[in-house]
């Protein structure tokens, strides 16, 4: 069974959506691709102790902290591929970045031992379920531009600057 829930954080209104166990997404309410492949109209609104956990971490987030979060309650419901993109997104430290092809490069070499598509990539990142807990917003364009936030490159420029995120370095390029 799926729960839903909603959560007002500094940048808008937000929906999560979870079982018993695990978090299946995270959307800002205006994002693209919100509510992913879920009837939310029809869903439960309850809040369960993942919820709780989730809405902390976010409390946490917003107050300028590093939260941490045990991994194993994120459980994106997406292709394997989609989900190791994911996996070694949830790897890119707080107020860092990296590109649409290091994670595709990255998940290419492990699994494939050759080089991976940025694009692929991009799709994974771009319909990432679990918004901020998996951190999309820390991946930019091979050339630094910050590119493809479903959420917003408001958002994306607000969560990197919350992180403490360099400045001078979004200033440098193209949004």
């Amino acid at each position: 069974m799926y729960y839903k829930s909603s959560y007002t954080s500094p940048l808008g209104q937000m929906t999560i959506v979870n079982d018993e166990h695990a978090i299946k997404g995270l959307w800002f309410s205006d994002q693209r691709y919100f509510g992913g492949k879920y009837d939310l109209q029809t869903m439960i609104e309850g809040e369960t102790p993942v919820t709780k956990q989730v809405k902390n971490w976010l409390d946490a987030y917003f107050a300028g902290e590093n939260p941490t979060l045990d991994p194993n309650i994120l459980a994106p419901e997406v292709t394997s591929y989609r989900k190791q993109i994911l996996n070694a997104l949830i790897n890119v430290p707080y107020g860092q970045t990296t590109s649409y092809k290091e994670l595709a490069d990255k998940v290419a070499l492990n699994t494939l031992g050759k080089r991976g598509s940025a694009r692929a990539a991009g799709g994974a990142v771009g319909h990432n379920p679990i918004s901020i807990l998996i951190p999309c917003h820390r991946v930019v364009a091979t050339n630094g531009a910050l590119t493809g936030y479903a959420g917003g490159i408001d958002r994306k420029i607000a969560l990197l600057a919350l992180e403490g995120f360099d400045q001078s370095k979004l200033d440098n390029h193209q949004v």
